[in-house]
């Protein structure tokens, strides 16, 4: 393949560069007027070797194959090997890009059925008629409708022709047509472009699902065929070409969702719940087969554009159906179930280096929590048993995400107030049964969350930040029990997992998460600290009591584990421990929540751990080598130069997890 280069003027005098590198700083017109640049462009054209119009955020180049544009140093440029790493990877990112421009982005999809007839008639300006919830989503600036032409109603008819047949002699014939009429464009499925070889391509699709399933059951999967029901299914309407992914869904896809709540329930309840949905919520639906199409293609290792047109079709439907039930301004339960499945289940799937199109989760749940709001969700309960009263289903997902998801971005969450007073009221929210931890320990979580977002916003001093956490911390010893001995959540007669004992440790690994993460608040903290090393041995012991391998649980202590790696040493026990339970996944180890958050462990350890070798040029700073130490951003950049004039050596910067996660576009709910 020909490369081109760009070409070099060389400097003259007058244009001698003051670079580190000895690069050109200007470059004179046709008019002879001297224009400043860059050494070649950014870092991505330079090493595609392609010339680079320098455009700020992101030059034409980039931005029209859509890859990242890197104008500070990346990490990658280190070395060679990771050079040619990441120039594979923009390779494979460029001919996705051309694919997906084939079929159709989600946003192109989106437009679409924002700018409808239909959707146009309703004036989300009015909160007496509709959720305000509305407003906040569809602002968003990448989902600004954009002109389509006016569509006119159209009509399809179906022919439908039945033959009976008795020891194959034809005895009945019957034929009828029926016209359908519409106002509305053709469904997505009409109107994408279809791909070379489908039929090959659903023989090889189909059959990879069934021998997915199959391994799952051959290999003692106990949760493989549990949620295969007919009975159930049966109902459920769904197309042909559609089925295997449904079939895939109920029986390896949903097993792996809500792991905790299938102990404690030790029944279908749920599995019938999600069903229901399937039948009756089409937005759910279509989210649950785009779902299943990600999980079928990471599991199985298929790729190509088919099962991408399939995650993007139905991905399509369920931002589709969102609308028209929007436009309706009902079925609000619905939309809210369905909103949460759109959040959640990507946190069980998928890989972390995905490059299909998706709205980041932050921006669904905006649009649950209004919705949440609308409802009064958090003031309602309902009777679980003759004395017992649990909040809706959907009201503890909305608990779940909100909590961790605001120590994702460092804020408030959304109910803070609620969870306050349901804390000190003594309420439940129903997620020790859901997700393993006591309600306590994520009231107190939430806590935490709001100290840092005042902390973060320079609302509170040093002083004040003390005294919250000593209080916490209080709270936090107060929730533990009076016998803290862990046990094994076998049972010894029959094998089965014992509800109480797996919750009990895993809120005490929750709690003790909690506490380094209440530590790290204090002005100075640091992993090498004795407290947070005792903090961080005492969760890698009491990981030693949750089963792990693919029918453990070590997918459900995401963010307690993401806590306690944050702010572990490299010579730190729980670094090995992790490795061993990552390995023991297997291929699950890569999927979901579990798999970007040891992405995002393993380049924080990469840039954080001491000692390092390379030295710098005194002209370049932490900024183009990767990350601002923590006292070059409280000292407005400056630092302070070695004894050496010209070079100065380089230690890794202490930065926050939630930087690196910024610093990537990583826009991860890990829970």
């Amino acid at each position: 393949m020909p490369i081109s280069r760009t070409s070099r003027v060389a400097p003259t005098n007058s244009m001698k560069s003051s670079s580190a590198e000895g690069s050109l700083n200007g470059q004179h017109d046709k008019s002879g007027r001297l224009h400043k640049r860059s050494r070649s462009g950014c870092f991505t054209c330079r090493l595609r070797r392609k010339k680079c119009d320098e455009g700020h955020p992101s030059c034409k180049a980039c931005a029209g194959l859509c890859i990242k544009c890197e104008y500070k140093r990346p990490i990658w440029w280190s070395n060679a090997e990771q050079r040619r790493q990441q120039k594979e990877r923009i390779k494979i990112r460029i001919k996705q890009t051309k694919s997906l421009e084939r079929s159709g982005s989600l946003q192109e999809h989106m437009n679409r059925a924002l700018s409808s007839p239909s959707f146009g008639e309703n004036d989300f300006s009015r909160p007496e008629r509709h959720d305000p919830s509305v407003a906040a989503h569809f602002s968003n600036p990448g989902f600004v409708p954009t002109s389509y032409p006016q569509h006119y109603p159209y009509e399809v008819d179906v022919r439908t022709e039945r033959q009976t047949f008795v020891n194959d002699v034809p005895l009945r014939h019957d034929s009828s047509v029926s016209t359908f009429n519409a106002m509305g464009p053709p469904q997505l499925h009409a109107t994408l472009p279809t791909f070379p070889s489908d039929e090959w391509f659903q023989e090889e699709y189909f059959e990879s699902s069934r021998q997915f399933s199959q391994q799952n059951t051959v290999q003692g999967n106990p949760g493989a065929g549990q949620y295969q029901s007919s009975s159930l299914q049966a109902n459920i309407p769904v197309n042909d070409y559609d089925r295997p992914l449904l079939d895939h869904f109920v029986d390896n896809v949903l097993r792996m969702i809500f792991p905790i709540l299938e102990v404690h329930q030790r029944g279908s309840a749920r599995a019938r719940s999600v069903l229901q949905s399937l039948e009756t919520n089409k937005s759910y639906f279509h989210c649950c087969l785009s779902v299943a199409a990600i999980h079928l293609k990471t599991t199985s290792r298929l790729s190509g554009e088919q099962i991408d047109h399939d995650i993007m079709r139905h991905r399509y439907e369920a931002i589709s159906e969102l609308c028209q039930a929007l436009n309706k301004d009902a079925d609000h339960e619905h939309i809210l179930d369905a909103t949460l499945a759109m959040i959640f289940f990507h946190c069980s799937v998928g890989v972390p280096d995905d490059y299909l199109p998706d709205i980041p989760w932050n921006d669904h749940f905006q649009a649950a929590s209004n919705l949440v709001t609308k409802l009064d969700l958090t003031n309602q309960l309902i009777p679980c048993g003759p004395m017992h009263m649990v909040p809706p289903f959907s009201m503890s997902l909305t608990t779940w995400i909100d909590i961790l998801g605001a120590t994702m971005l460092g804020k408030t969450p959304q109910f803070a107030h609620s969870y306050r007073a349901k804390h000190l009221s003594g309420t439940s929210s129903g997620l020790r049964e859901l997700m393993g931890c006591d309600d306590r320990i994520m009231y107190l979580i939430s806590e935490v969350a709001c100290l840092e977002s005042l902390q973060m916003e320079g609302r509170i001093d040093a002083a004040a930040v003390h005294t919250h956490v000593s209080a916490l911390i209080g709270q936090l010893e107060y929730t533990e029990d009076a016998d803290t001995t862990l046990v094994s959540p076998y049972s010894t007669g029959t094998g089965a997992i014992r509800p109480d004992a797996l919750t009990k440790t895993m809120t005490a690994i929750f709690r003790i998460a909690a506490h380094i993460y209440l530590c790290s608040l204090l002005p100075g903290a640091d992993r090498n600290q004795t407290k947070i090393i005792n903090l961080v041995n005492a969760l890698t012991d009491a990981m030693a009591y949750v089963p792990s391998g693919p029918f453990g649980f070590d997918r459900s202590l995401v963010w307690p584990l993401l806590i306690a790696g944050a702010f572990s040493t490299p010579s730190s026990p729980f670094r090995q421990v992790l490795d061993d339970r990552v390995a023991a996944l297997g291929d699950l180890a890569a999927l979901g929540s579990m798999g970007r958050m040891y992405q995002l462990l393993s380049e924080y350890w990469r840039l954080s751990d001491d000692p390092v070798s390379p030295s710098y040029p005194s002209g370049q700073n932490e900024v183009e080598a990767g990350y601002q130490s923590s006292e070059m951003r409280q000292d407005a950049g400056h630092s302070v130069p070695l004894s050496s004039p010209g070079m100065r050596e380089i230690k890794k910067q202490q930065v926050h997890w939630r930087d690196v996660m910024n610093r990537n576009g990583w826009r991860y709910l890990l829970i």
